[in-house]
């Protein structure tokens, strides 16, 4: 069985369809969680989550970083480039798109793709697959009502540090989808996050 050609969507146009309007949702409405349709089955350690968000937003215009783990497996790179035709790059400030298996494979935010004032869209979005350990949170900014004050599983460390200099560089900076247990959560550079 060739891994490559296998667990891709089952209906394509509908899987991407629903996965797409979660991650808009989630962008939308940042720090919410938005439940991923059931669909992708990508060779192991990228998870479904991981998967279906590349099957969804990735193409052959679109370079893909991957952290170590996720690099180093044969299949996981077969599959991306024969499931949505995407080139990989080793070098963060190249890609459009980072999928990370393990928040302690994060490289720090400021080595990936900013943008420009001109065009902030060709910055990174990066994909983490997200741990158990919940940070209490507040999150303030587009999308949000005045503040949310939620648990979410973003990295631990210098996370915060690291966000809030991100959110100082826009319209550039980076935007972060957390993915794992059928769903996704989204963190747009505009949103202002603090410990709670």
């Amino acid at each position: 069985m060739d891994l490559a050609i296998e667990g891709g969507f089952a209906d394509p146009v509908l899987d991407a369809q629903g996965a797409f309007r979660a991650i808009m949702d989630a962008l939308a409405c940042p720090g919410r969680r938005q439940a991923l349709p059931p669909g992708a089955a990508p060779p192991t350690p990228l998870t479904p989550e991981l998967g279906s968000v590349a099957l969804t937003l990735c193409d052959h215009d679109s370079p893909i970083w991957l952290d170590a783990i996720l690099a180093a497996d044969a299949a996981v790179g077969g599959w991306l480039r024969f499931q949505c035709g995407a080139p990989l790059t080793s070098d963060p400030t190249a890609a459009q798109f980072a999928l990370v298996s393990d928040s302690a494979l994060l490289p720090p935010l400021e080595r990936f793709t900013q943008g420009s004032d001109e065009y902030p869209d060709r910055s990174t979005t990066i994909v983490l697959a997200h741990g158990a350990t919940l940070h209490r949170l507040t999150l303030r900014g587009p999308g949000i009502k005045g503040e949310l004050v939620t648990e979410l599983p973003v990295p631990s460390g210098d996370f915060i540090a690291q966000w809030r200099a991100n959110r100082a560089r826009f319209p550039r900076g980076v935007d972060l989808l957390l993915v794992g247990d059928g769903a996704v959560i989204g963190l747009p550079r505009s949103t202002r996050i603090s410990e709670a």
